[in-house]
């Protein structure tokens, strides 16, 4: 493709990301259903350069203020993600002496809401929990592109088995630091139409989300509820966990995110998975478990402020109501799910958002109305788990399990856990 007509899609693509009235993912798989033609390395050079102008929205709307031509044009050209000559040759002479001199900005002697690229409501909270030099180690973490990681699905193959797999490929990979079931990736390869993959000995989790199912231990024979389980990923590390045994319910209220479940079931080999759509949190399915679960996962809906590497848009769409209302949805969840769980069971509630709102004054709530669960300490669990001793603490902040993008390399995420007496 021309380079200036690649261009003129991509400023198209940033147009209707920059309205924020849909998912950012949502819009790049629909724009690329409409653009059938892209080969892989254009589709690449879009999607990256549509979520570097949402990652630093601000700075960019900033330093195109100097610029001519229609903004999303501007904005393109700035969060650029492909090859440097390519782009040139889509340039009028106006702009790559605009782009040279946008690009001599010391952006160091900036404002900061131009540096950390966060809104106000969201940088308040953040600043009053972290120190300044980790503040700004998130803001920077965020500003980047996640990492590949993938989980080895033990029911098929051992990491270092998928691990030489991959390096004979030319695939460069390295255990996860924490979890004991993951590999993370060098660069962002295509995947699909690798034995690995196709056969089920590989399926992508971010090693955080790995960390949520370790945290609930689920064993051979047990009654298991993924009580928000989406598309499955964390299904999948239950039901492997279990060894294909027992009964693991795959609960959800979208049968949509139930149905991106099917595929990967049937790559995994697991025969012990139910997904259930449910109408609400208290639907009469739910109901009739009271009191017969050995262990429920609640990975709550959330904010997702922990994906904002994957996820920028969400720092744009998300508004302090927002979280409001997300905080009563959690709590409601939480208390319908604990239900279910016998005497012993385990219950373990988590989120992928940074805030305290949604995480830690969760728990509390949840414990203060609950005297009959029993919060346990997270590092004592992570160590029976298999997680390296030596880092356990490292994951945990007052007995939760507290992850951070710029500490740990994984996307932010929290837990508790109790067990019901």
């Amino acid at each position: 493709m021309h380079p200036n007509a690649l261009l003129e899609l991509c400023a198209e693509l940033v147009d209707s990301l920059m309205l924020f009235d849909s998912p950012a993912d949502t819009l790049v798989s629909a724009f690329f259903r409409q653009h059938k033609a892209l080969g892989q390395r254009e589709r690449h050079t879009l999607a990256e350069t549509a979520y570097g102008v949402l990652r630093h929205r601000l700075l960019f709307q900033h330093l195109a203020q100097s610029g001519r031509g229609p903004m999303s044009r501007r904005l393109a050209i700035l969060g650029w993600e492909g090859n440097e000559a390519f782009l040139r040759g889509a340039l009028t002479d106006q702009e790559q002496h605009w782009l040279q001199q946008v690009r001599s900005v010391d952006r160091k002697q900036l404002p900061e809401r131009l540096r950390h690229n966060l809104p106000d409501w969201l940088v308040e909270p953040l600043q009053k929990r972290l120190d300044k030099d980790q503040f700004w180690a998130l803001a920077d973490a965020l500003n980047e592109s996640a990492p590949l990681d993938l989980r080895v699905n033990l029911l098929k193959a051992r990491r270092e088995e998928v691990q030489a797999a991959l390096e004979a490929k030319g695939f460069k990979s390295t255990p996860t630091p924490f979890s004991p079931w993951g590999l993370r990736l060098e660069g962002k390869p295509a995947l699909q139409k690798l034995e690995v993959f196709t056969s089920g000995q590989v399926e992508v989790q971010d090693e955080g989300s790995q960390l949520l199912s370790l945290l609930t231990e689920a064993k051979r024979g047990e009654m298991v509820v993924d009580f928000c389980a989406g598309a499955g990923g964390k299904t999948l590390a239950l039901g492997a966990a279990m060894r294909n045994t027992g009964r693991l319910y795959a609960f959800d209220v979208s049968g949509h995110r139930l149905d991106k479940l099917k595929p990967r079931l049937a790559r995994s080999g697991l025969s012990n998975v139910y997904p259930v759509q449910l109408t609400t949190e208290r639907d009469d399915r739910v109901k009739r478990l009271a009191g017969k679960v050995d262990r429920v996962l609640v990975d709550a809906p959330c904010s997702g402020l922990g994906t904002l590497r994957r996820n920028p848009d969400l720092k744009w769409r998300q508004t302090p109501q927002g979280i409001q209302e997300l905080q009563a949805k959690q709590l409601a969840i939480l208390n319908s799910a604990s239900r279910m769980l016998k005497s012993g069971g385990r219950l373990v509630y988590a989120t992928c958002s940074l805030l305290e709102e949604e995480n830690e004054a969760v728990a509390k709530a949840f414990s203060e109305a609950h005297p009959e669960f029993t919060l346990q300490p997270v590092p004592d669990i992570l160590r029976h788990a298999q997680v390296p001793e030596d880092r356990v603490d490292a994951l945990c902040e007052n007995g939760f399990l507290r992850l951070w993008p710029h500490r740990h390399q994984s996307d932010g995420f929290f837990a508790a856990v109790w067990t019901r007496q």
